[in-house]
């Protein structure tokens, strides 16, 4: 069993991937409402892998016999501006999670719970292809500017991401 300032600390992270996954919803509507409906799927990819990523801790919160009371999720900003400062409070956001995580990792190396921290690694590893991912978005969004035709080559290239199976820990029921 887990201690219970892991416990704690593992239900505010699963709060913060629950938010993360409301902001994303958020932008994907945001993109939908400016007409760039290719960024607003890129959104909504990362909206359900966020879901995801909630739903791993949630699994391994049970596997761990936690009884798990879920917090309130705030409430994420509607406007974003343009495409690339959407992309940028993306960027922005997905920092302060490597930042969180990087914390939550520390803990659990302090409270010696290695099972905890090999959970986090993989946390950890995805987060160094979110910020990378985004960061490549962005420095394409600068290259074109304010060109319209190369905003809807990107767009377009943004409407081509699919969803990814991410495997999610089971529990034994």
């Amino acid at each position: 069993m887990i201690s219970k300032k892991i416990q704690k600390a593992l239900i505010e992270q699963l709060n913060k991937e629950f938010y993360s996954a409301y902001l994303y919803l958020s932008m994907s509507a945001h993109c939908h409402k400016i007409d760039l409906n290719g960024a607003a799927n890129w959104f909504m990819i990362q909206y359900q892998e966020e879901v995801d990523h909630g739903t791993k801790i949630y699994n391994y919160l049970i596997d761990q016999d936690v009884d798990v009371e879920l917090e309130e999720i705030a409430k994420p900003p509607k406007e974003f501006g343009t495409l690339i400062e959407t992309f940028k409070a993306s960027l922005a956001h997905e920092q302060r999670m490597t930042a969180y995580l990087n914390d939550l990792s520390d803990l659990a190396l302090k409270e010696k719970d290695h099972a905890t921290y090999n959970l986090l690694q993989w946390f950890v590893t995805e987060q160094v292809e979110e910020e990378a991912t985004v960061s490549e978005i962005i420095s394409k969004l600068k290259i074109v500017g304010n060109d319209g035709y190369g905003l809807l080559m990107i767009d377009n290239e943004l409407s081509t991401r699919v969803p990814t199976n991410i495997p999610l820990t089971t529990t034994g029921a």
